[in-house]
């Protein structure tokens, strides 16, 4: 079921449940501002998700609220995960869905580091 980006955020969401240490997951790298862990279902050969530790429901919201510390910490992150997992080259695709016609199906930011193969055309028309 996908979500509404402009929910108010659910404490009882997974990915809150993880960052309370409530669900066990294969942490990637964790620091004051972000967590990134492996995929349960990952959807390439290397599939990690990095999430902001602070309650924002999606892109949109983060953006808007987060403060600047805070972009800049969950931003350098994701690209840290990418460098130290050695993706830069020969590439990778950072994901992230926004909202019900986004598909995002978690009201927590996330984000898909995919990589590990040829990706393919981003979207397929239809």
């Amino acid at each position: 079921m996908a979500v509404d980006a402009t929910q108010a955020y659910d404490d009882n969401n997974i990915f809150a449940k993880i960052l309370r240490g409530e669900i066990p997951n294969k942490t990637v790298y964790e620091d004051e501002y972000a967590l990134a862990f492996h995929d349960i279902n990952p959807q390439a050969p290397h599939h990690v998700l990095v999430i902001p530790k602070g309650k924002y429901v999606s892109w949109d919201d983060f953006s808007a609220t987060a403060s600047d510390a805070e972009i800049a910490g969950f931003t350098r992150a994701v690209g840290h995960v990418a460098r130290e997992a050695g993706w830069v080259v020969p590439g990778y695709r950072l994901l992230v869905n926004i909202g019900q016609d986004g598909h995002q199906e978690v009201p927590h930011l996330h984000v898909h580091i995919f990589a590990g193969k040829p990706l393919g055309p981003m979207l397929v028309r239809g």
